[in-house]
């Protein structure tokens, strides 16, 4: 079972990887039971990014906090753009102008 620290610092691996400080001990126990992994990235940067279990974890007990992929609709360039980062809980919609065809 996760702690509240584990489970907040999974959450936040997933939300902005980024902003996470790699040095937190609830990292450590994430990469023991393999919900997440590291990335070395260039000048000894690392990265931490969900594995499937992390993701299979997360989705279980928060589905409504995984992040939302492109459609493909009329008028969004078939989903074939960069993905919008959307807000946890958030949704998106289209906008549509008036008397334009997609």
């Amino acid at each position: 079972m996760l702690s509240p620290h584990e489970f907040a610092t999974l959450m936040l691996v997933r939300q902005a990887p980024d902003q996470l400080d790699m040095n937190r001990a609830e990292l450590d126990a994430l990469l023991e039971r393999q919900l997440v992994m590291l990335e070395h990235c260039g000048k000894g940067a690392r990265r931490a990014y969900l594995t499937g279990k992390g993701r299979t974890f997360l989705d279980a007990l928060h589905p409504g906090d995984a992040p939302h992929r492109s459609r493909k609709t009329a008028g969004n360039g078939g989903g074939t753009g960069p993905e919008t980062p959307s807000m946890p809980g958030g949704r998106t919609t289209d906008i549509v102008e008036p008397g334009r065809a997609g």
